[in-house]
């Protein structure tokens, strides 16, 4: 598959030098995976750096009891910070990276990246920067789950998954996964949210029909 030159597509590799970019572009090779497929689970171990050029990854981890909680999502035109993070500590991944839609990913191998990191500073200072602004997302949905209410994390939740449109395909149980709490809290609070004109509900469907409430109690107190 040809994608031409890819590291335009990526803010960070687009700012590279010259050289760098033409060594990327030497050793990494192009992979494509198709809608709900897994692209990394729990226990491995990664090796090699993941370039989303295409698509959404949706990042999850389930816990003990059972309950999952997606954690971020990558979007084209970004890295996967969990990839980073496991091949620089050289540990397996803890959570499960599956393909929202179809996606074509840049795959950079593990000897290339060890090479790039510990010969080029602007590489290594790509990589570093971009998991910093990773972590402090990731610091952001702890902050979320452990703090903020559910009313108003879940009216913001609508709203990014509705986007232009009017209405969602999503169950509750895919909502409470999103938000990391449980299907039946999230089936009470959008029966609130019914109640209050703000959503209507079918099956496997939701409508927003009111917005700006919406984006008001999404703003919190």
């Amino acid at each position: 598959m040809n994608i031409g030159d890819w590291t335009e597509r990526f803010q960070g590799t687009r700012a590279l030098p010259r050289d760098v970019r033409d060594r990327l572009l030497r050793v990494a090779h192009v992979q494509a995976y198709a809608a709900g497929q897994e692209v990394f689970g729990p226990r491995n171990v990664p090796d090699s750096l993941l370039f989303l050029f295409e698509g959404t990854i949706r990042i999850s981890q389930t816990s003990e009891n059972g309950r999952d909680i997606v954690l971020y999502r990558v979007d084209a035109g970004e890295s996967c910070v969990l990839t980073t993070a496991c091949m620089l500590s050289e540990e397996a991944y803890n959570a499960e990276g599956v393909a929202e839609s179809d996606i074509i990913v840049v795959v950079l191998p593990r000897l290339s990246f060890d090479a790039l990191v510990a010969e080029e500073p602007a590489f290594r200072s790509f990589v570093f920067a971009a998991y910093s602004r990773r972590l402090i997302d990731l610091l952001r949905v702890v902050d979320d789950v452990a703090f903020g209410r559910i009313d108003v994390r879940l009216a913001d939740r609508l709203l990014t998954l509705v986007g232009d449109n009017k209405e969602i395909a999503a169950t509750h149980a895919r909502i409470a996964s999103e938000l990391g709490t449980a299907r039946e809290v999230i089936s009470r609070v959008l029966h609130d949210f019914q109640k209050r004109g703000f959503i209507a509900q079918s099956r496997g469907r939701i409508a927003v029909t009111d917005k700006p409430a919406l984006r008001a109690l999404a703003k919190g107190p």
